[in-house]
């Protein structure tokens, strides 16, 4: 500028070794030299900036420091530290507020003042300015006003408005009263919402926005803006650092939606540091890692009721319709405890919610889904699909049911479009219900349905559970190899009683034969237990004395131990001992041959037996097809409905081949199919899908598990009808016609000759005409709808 005419013109910076040189010459300079150090640069053209001092204008927010922190200490923040430790210091140690900006564009602000500085007039309002001037005015900004001048009430000519502009942080904190415009109107609907119930922002607003809002309202009506504060961190990019427009160094916000739904980003922010005044380095793999373990099982929870359901109308031809009373009447262990978990999470998510605990809620959630989906359907499919009965399947639907909508409506604020999604279909069974989920509050507790004790039943069945599988796969035993026995031992009876009760679900998620349950006590050639003496804690309590007593402690024997497990002390020579005192482990000392262990959080030990036998490794062999089978179901988008046979062959002689039909009806039990040999394959029938597969074989060499593979051949067919050879041939003696009785047979599905069965006079006899002449078929004696009823008529066997 012409305050330094040497350098007039030029960048500041580019100036800087000339303006070293002109201090030399003037002998002004001890020292030059260049320091390393951060510098501010301009974040739009990233050049630096320079600091320079400019007159402006003040609140005095000094005088009224002392109700700042009395008006801080009314409001309520999570996470509270903010709170109490930032903001407060903050708020200790503020300045006076430097309100003005040399900008252009901005808020203009209203004061007027001489030239000499003396006479300063602020002006209130539009229509003030408007009485002063004799002026209307219609716009507020610079180029309208700056050239309004007021006359002078003290002899000083006229007044002219400061050049600056407020600092835009002083609008956002008028923005309580600037939105209703008050005080010129609104003044009820004012009084009716001022303090704000609630505010959010990042934690960078304590100096910002949260600071401003307390300064004015505290200025002018001495009271908090606010009731309530959530303040969350900051978004930063993968490696740390500040995500930049220029650095390009973030995933697309419309890339991260597109690909995983504007839902799985939300819940991935709300369940992260963020929320808790934390950073949060964005990682898209965490986006889908939530799609991955929430909204995809989540989705299939939902879509399984959906086939279920429909399975039902097809099955019964009556429709499913929600009874909540149904649900809760339910006898059934897992009808009552995810019931109990969801009403429980309610219970949880009000309270919570009430205090803005986002991060305490959230994870509570997730636990639920992971619940509902990886155990409560897992352990009920077959209720779901009738195969334990109407009453059952009624039940286990409608607690579904329930627990869907209870998760729609409590989820629905965090993932509002997937919870609409689920709610429109599942709000369909009911007339009753509004049209979407976000028209609903989140559901009351159903206090009714709260049972601590079977939650706490399930929790232990689910420990005992995962410890069965981690010695599962610390053995090599796939969960398909079924295990003679598993037996839990605890000193607590509650505990025993409970697995007792739950024995069946262990048995079948352990798929071991039986479930035993032991008192610790009773166990002495099984399992032994060692003592551990808190050395620390018996050390103070006994000093020099300790090392007699550390004696006495380790010789004691496993009935005392026992009894410390059971009753949670223990009484050596006039002194008790708690477990605090005395730690008590189990350990199994039987044949390690036979059995692994593992613990049991809260003082339990699972025994697994390792030696299945032949009959239970052509078992697994068995469900390792019937996985195969499955898993090509899936692959011809076939559903549970759908007409199908099932064929094979494979090497006759082989293994493979013994065990399927060693084990025919247990294969058929879990298909809903029999397995056809490729020789009672009906020749027209239609292949949907075939696939050579190799089999992984277990079989018994020398009392070892010894593994091989053997080729398998699996056809899925289209539903077809079985043509009795034999009695057809009595009413059909010509061979060319009997081809094309085949022909015309095959040319139909099953539900299509019902159909046609249907509408004969006997209902059981099918009649046409070919090459002239008239056939008169019956069913189950000249031709069977199903594989199962040929079977059970004796026309194939397997």
């Amino acid at each position: 500028t012409d305050e330094v005419p040497e350098f007039q013109g030029r960048f500041v910076k580019d100036a800087d070794k000339d303006i070293i040189k002109l201090l030399k010459e003037k002998g002004r300079v001890v020292r030059a030299d260049p320091i390393r150090h951060s510098y501010p640069f301009c974040w739009r053209s990233d050049t630096p900036l320079i600091y320079r001092a400019v007159p402006g204008t003040f609140i005095h927010v000094e005088k009224i420091r002392d109700r700042l922190m009395a008006n801080n200490n009314e409001t309520y923040w999570v996470p509270s530290f903010v709170q109490e430790k930032r903001f407060h210091n903050w708020l200790e140690s503020a300045r006076d507020w430097a309100v003005s900006r040399n900008r252009f564009w901005g808020t203009p602000i209203p004061m007027w003042v001489s030239d000499d500085g003396e006479e300063t007039v602020v002006i209130g309002s539009i229509a003030e300015l408007e009485e002063r001037t004799g002026r209307k005015i219609t716009d507020l900004h610079r180029e309208f006003i700056d050239d309004i001048t007021l006359p002078s009430t003290m002899g000083k000519g006229t007044l002219k408005r400061v050049d600056e502009v407020f600092d835009c942080w002083f609008e956002s904190g008028s923005m309580p009263y600037a939105q209703q415009h008050y005080p010129f109107e609104n003044k009820e609907v004012f009084d009716k919402s001022f303090p704000a119930d609630f505010i959010a922002e990042g934690i960078d607003q304590t100096r910002g926005w949260f600071y401003t809002l307390m300064v004015l309202s505290t200025a002018l009506f001495d009271k908090p803006a606010f009731k309530n504060l959530i303040c969350n961190g900051l978004v930063l990019a993968e490696d740390g650092q500040k995500m930049s427009k220029r650095k390009q160094n973030y995933p697309k916000p419309e890339l991260i939606i597109d690909t995983y739904g504007a839902d799985a980003l939300r819940l991935y922010l709300i369940n992260s540091p963020v929320v808790r005044a934390a950073d949060l380095c964005f990682k898209e793999a965490g986006v889908k890692q939530n799609l991955k373990d929430i909204f995809l099982p989540w989705y299939h929870a939902y879509r399984l009721f959906v086939q279920s359901a429909r399975t039902m109308l097809l099955q019964t031809e009556v429709a499913f319709a929600p009874q909540p009373a149904v649900a809760l009447a339910s006898s059934n262990t897992m009808d009552r405890w995810i019931l109990a978990a969801a009403n429980g999470l309610v219970a949880f998510m009000r309270t919570e919610m009430e205090a803005y605990r986002l991060y305490t809620v959230v994870p509570r959630l997730v636990d639920l889904v992971e619940q509902l989906t990886n155990w409560y359907i897992r352990m009920n499919k077959e209720r779901f699909s009738g195969e334990r009965g109407e009453a059952c399947r009624k039940a286990s639907l409608c607690t579904l049911y329930e627990v869907l909508m209870m998760l729609c409506r409590m989820m629905a604020p965090l993932t509002p479009f997937f919870c609409e999604l689920v709610y429109r279909n599942l709000a369909r069974a009911s007339d009753e219900l509004p049209e979407s989920v976000h028209f609903m509050m989140i559901p009351e507790v159903n206090t009714a349905a709260i049972d601590e004790q079977i939650i706490a039943d399930v929790n232990l069945m689910q420990q005992v559970i995962e410890r069965g599988r981690t010695v599962r796969d610390r053995n090599n035993l796939s969960m398909r190899t079924p295990l003679p026995t598993a037996t839990f031992v605890h000193s607590n009876a509650a505990a025993l009683a409970s697995i007792d009760k739950l024995s069946a679900y262990v048995m079948e998620e352990l798929n071991v034969r039986s479930v035993v349950v032991r008192d610790v006590a009773d166990v002495r050639d099984m399992v032994t237990l060692k003592c551990l003496p808190n050395h620390k804690k018996l050390g103070a309590r006994f000093g020099p004395a300790y090392k007699g007593m550390q004696g006495k402690i380790r010789a004691l024997t496993h009935e005392q131990l026992a009894q410390l497990l059971q009753s949670g002390s223990l009484t050596v020579d006039g002194e008790v001992f708690s477990g605090d005192d005395i730690l008590v482990q189990m350990e199994y000392c039987g044949d390690k041959s036979e059995y692994d262990t593992d613990v049991v959080e809260g003082g339990g030990l699972l025994l697994l037996s390792t030696k299945p036998d032949e009959a239970m490794l052509a078992e697994a062999m068995a469900r390792e097809v019937c996985a195969k089978v499955q898993k090509m179901r899936k692959e011809a988008q076939l559903r549970k409905e759908d007409e199908l046979e099932i064929s094979y062959s494979c090497a006759e002689g082989s293994v493979l081949a013994k065990v399927l039909k060693s084990q025919a009806s247990y294969v058929a039990g879990r298909l809903g199919r029999n397995l056809l040999p490729a020789s009672v394959r009906p020749q027209r029938a239609v292949t949907l899908l075939r696939e050579e597969k190799d089999v992984r074989l277990q079989v018994l060499e020398d009392g070892k598990i010894v593994q091989k593979t053997e080729l398998l051949t699996l056809e899925l067919l289209r539903g077809c009808v079985f043509i009795n050879e034999t009695e057809l041939a009595k009413v059909v003696p010509d061979q060319a016609l009997r081809e094309q009785v085949h022909n015309y047979m095959h040319c139909f599905s099953p539900e299509k000759i019902s159909e046609k069965l249907s509408e004969s006079p006997s209902k059981d006899q099918l009649s046409f005409v070919l090459d002239g002449q008239r056939v008169n078929l019956s069913v189950n004696a000249h031709f069977f709808l199903s594989s199962t009823d040929a079977l059970a008529a004796g026309s194939i066997s397997l």
